[in-house]
């Protein structure tokens, strides 16, 4: 049991760590508002994780992944978010003048919602509970417990992770506070955010 939760763990860490939309949008939050925009847009994040660790327990997320007409709703929904938020960064980032001018906070929506909504909109999270998370529960405990399991450890790791990288970023509020390097991060979070929307998209069955 000890060799598959080592085997487990290892799998969760890479995935929650790689980079992706979740990484975006509070990168956004951070450079944008501060180390408290970050947190809330993290524990956003972690809700959204939770209530898909919910519905796979009650087998809701396999019927969505069973259902081609739903999952294609769904993907598409949050492709079209990701784009709205990356086309917002674009736009805010026309905001910032000149490097002796401070620029003005961005507008940018309720931190805690958008996160939430980022995960809530990620059909391949679903994707991931059904096909993966299965294979690496540990075969001594029952599959409920089992996954129970693995999903409290992914929530474990998603908020020491994002609040980690919160707080790494906080520590530079000063740099990132520049108003050129404010526009270049709001262009390349845009444009980063864009590009994983087109993905779902055009990756969608």
């Amino acid at each position: 049991m000890v060799g598959e939760l080592l085997v487990a763990a290892g799998m969760l860490v890479v995935i929650t760590v790689a980079p992706g939309p979740d990484m975006a949008v509070v990168t956004r939050k951070v450079v944008s508002g501060g180390r408290g925009h970050g947190l809330r847009t993290a524990a956003g994040i972690i809700v959204g994780l939770f209530m898909w660790g919910l519905l796979t327990a009650a087998g809701l997320s396999a019927l969505l992944a069973a259902s081609p007409t739903a999952f294609t709703v769904v993907t598409y929904a949050g492709a079209a978010y990701l784009v709205y938020l990356g086309i917002r960064a674009l736009r805010d980032s026309r905001r910032t003048v000149g490097e002796d001018v401070e620029a003005p906070p961005a507008r940018g929506g309720n931190p805690w919602v958008i996160g939430f909504v980022t995960d809530a909109l990620n059909p391949k999270i679903a994707v991931f509970y059904i096909t993966l998370l299965p294979t690496l529960a540990p075969s001594a405990l029952p599959t409920q417990w089992g996954m129970a399991l693995l999903v409290a450890a992914h929530l474990v790791l998603t908020a020491l992770w994002l609040g980690g990288y919160v707080l790494v970023l906080d520590a530079a509020k000063h740099f990132f506070a520049r108003p050129t390097v404010r526009r270049w991060m709001d262009r390349i979070m845009g444009s980063v955010l864009v590009v994983f929307g087109l993905r779902v998209a055009v990756n969608s069955p």
